[in-house]
């Protein structure tokens, strides 16, 4: 055969495969894109809180649903659930779980110019194991607030990751900045305010121990459940020590962009501090005290 000829085939040859995978690499790409296209809107359809799509939904289960995030009427195949129940139900558990052992970046504290504090429990898996341990602080942390906090404040605010870091980190900007434009604004003396790692509700008590404010606010992460991963609370109580019983406080709780918006918790809590120094009281014995 003819060099040139052999030469001129195998050019062709190239050329073709050349061009074969030019396309294909184009095709892949198209693909790719509309993949990513139906991953984006697939996880947008399963935040929504849609269930059964079929024409024998009765108007009074659609009512319903419009009422509540709560899974109303999802419906099942045979014994077991509905393919976008079932998934949607995998997400939002795969958030909680990811909420409860998330941390708190140093970077997000140091933007709201709070110290850190840790409890007793050293670590997640004995913060879940040990309620208790998250309920005291540890030394080295008592020893930290003592020698950088103002000592009898009307009010001092503590904040803590709790069981949800996503609570935090979406929520508790608003509602902290929120809470101290409101206490300037009525003239109540703030103390410096601190994170602790790992809290429980009852840590307050200590903090009231060492510094000894009137009032003790405490913006902590609640127990993801399955409608919200987010959801934050805020405690309150007056002159709160070690053995203050669980009637004495006061909960503002479901803070987050699907219950209590942030800023409007902020204010409404400024105002209920406001009550509590003025009665001198909080959680039942309030109640009492206003009858």
């Amino acid at each position: 055969m003819d060099k040139l000829l052999i030469e001129k085939v195998t050019r062709l040859i190239v050329d073709q495969l050349i061009e074969k995978k030019t396309a294909q690499s184009i095709t892949d790409s198209r693909n790719e894109k509309e993949i990513n296209e139906l991953e984006r809107k697939n996880i947008s359809e399963l935040k929504e809180n849609s269930s059964i799509e079929t024409e024998f939904v009765s108007d009074e289960l659609i009512e319903i649903r419009k009422k509540t995030p709560a899974r109303v009427g999802v419906g099942r195949s045979g014994p077991r659930p509905l393919t976008n129940s079932w998934l949607k139900f995998r997400y939002d558990h795969a958030a909680a779980v990811d909420a409860v052992s998330g941390e708190v970046p140093d970077t997000f504290l140091e933007r709201l110019q709070l110290f850190s504090v840790t409890t007793k429990a050293v670590d997640k898996d004995t913060y879940i194991r040990r309620p208790d341990y998250g309920r005291r602080l540890s030394e080295e942390g008592k020893e930290l607030i003592k020698s950088r906090c103002i000592k009898k404040p009307q009010v001092q605010i503590i904040i803590s990751d709790g069981l949800s870091s996503n609570a935090i980190l979406e929520n508790v900007e608003d509602v902290y900045l929120s809470l101290q434009q409101s206490l300037v604004n009525k003239g109540i003396m703030i103390g410096t305010p601190f994170f602790i790692k790992r809290g429980r509700v009852a840590v307050m008590d200590d903090v009231g121990e060492i510094l000894e404010p009137e009032v003790v606010v405490l913006l902590i992460g609640e127990r993801p459940g399955l409608v919200s991963a987010e959801s934050l609370s805020a405690y309150l109580c007056y002159k709160p020590r070690i053995g203050t019983i669980e009637a004495d406080r006061m909960v503002v709780s479901n803070i987050h962009k699907g219950g209590i918006p942030p800023v409007e918790a902020g204010a409404y809590l400024g105002t209920l501090i406001e009550k509590i120094l003025n009665y001198k009281a909080s959680g039942i014995s309030l109640v009492q005290k206003e009858l």
